[in-house]
């Protein structure tokens, strides 16, 4: 829970980043959103999710 916790933080910083350097409008944000909202909600998620832990895991043990 921590990491998608992180996750959301994060890529709501870089989102509000790119709307205000104005790199991308409030209609491509507002897509994007909806389209990670839904995928969300698929069958994906979880093997979006055990993807994301397996690159965090690679990542950590990485020397």
């Amino acid at each position: 829970m921590l990491v998608t916790l992180s996750a959301v933080a994060l890529f709501g910083i870089l989102t509000f980043a790119l709307l205000r350097g104005r790199i991308v409008g409030p209609l491509a944000a507002l897509v994007l959103f909806l389209f990670g909202f839904f995928t969300a909600d698929t069958g994906a998620a979880s093997a979006i999710r055990a993807v994301v832990g397996a690159l965090l895991d690679a990542a950590r043990n990485v020397s």
